[in-house]
């Protein structure tokens, strides 16, 4: 059965990456865990093979959302319906490993968001509960660069709750965001002045989970495939990162 990954690779960022968006790690060599080895066991060097001790490595700074990663209700909104929204451990296993298929978007321009006639017109086959929907933009192509944040259609709350209608609860995109870009949205929340605008898709008063800044959906067929994306369980998280891997065939 082949495998393919879908998450993006976690290394640290460029100094000129702002804080919030940025990712940084502190790697050990081993001369340093071999002093950390004799500071806490008394163990020298010579009693090492190699004088070698265990490399480390330290995440310094690393947002829940700051790579591939699964959304959680709490994300959204602090309830849903009157009821307080789920964290991402709360939310049931069983969302995280289950047949997907993809909708293809490549032809959507930035903005372009997809509403739910665009939706049913892309997919395959008739979706059923605990589909994971996946949406192809390519955006990927373009996670190393600053501009990454405004590329990608989007989904509107429209589509988002066409989806979840139809027993979806785990949808994913291929972009930095579900919805469509924030700057964007921004532009038009302001020269509108009304909510519902800006973030809408994430807003949709619906619980479900997204998977944003997958990678690598061109490889993947329409239809075919199952999906695992469990996230780190991570106690009262909006989100955490996953390894989002297809099965094929």
């Amino acid at each position: 059965m082949p495998l393919v990954d879908l998450s993006a690779p976690i290394r640290p960022d460029p100094p000129e990456y702002p804080d919030v968006l940025r990712t940084d790690v502190a790697f050990e060599d081993h001369a340093s865990g071999a002093a950390a080895i004799q500071t806490l066991f008394g163990v020298g060097p010579e009693l090492l093979r190699d004088r070698e001790g265990w490399a480390t490595d330290t995440f310094t700074r690393l947002g829940t959302h700051n790579t591939t990663h699964v959304d959680a209700p709490w994300h959204y909104n602090s309830t849903i319906d009157g009821v307080r929204a789920q964290t991402i451990d709360e939310l049931p296993l069983e969302w995280f490993h289950a047949p997907g298929v993809v909708i293809d978007a490549t032809d959507r321009a930035d903005g372009e968001a997809l509403g739910a006639a665009d939706l049913e017109e892309r997919t395959p086959r008739e979706l059923e509960p605990l589909d994971i929907v996946l949406v192809h933009t390519g955006r990927d192509a373009f996670y190393e660069q600053p501009d990454y944040i405004a590329r990608g259609p989007g989904v509107t709350a429209e589509g988002t709750r066409w989806l979840h209608e139809r027993g979806v609860r785990v949808m994913g995109i291929d972009a930095w965001g579900w919805d469509a870009p924030l700057n964007l949205q921004a532009e038009r929340a302001k020269a509108e002045q009304r909510p519902g605008i800006f973030w809408e898709a994430h807003q949709c008063a619906r619980a479900y989970s997204q998977i944003e800044r997958l990678v690598n959906l061109g490889q993947l067929p329409p239809q075919g495939f199952t999906v695992s994306c469990f996230p780190l369980r991570l106690i009262g998280g909006s989100a955490a990162p996953a390894r989002v891997v297809a099965h094929v065939g």
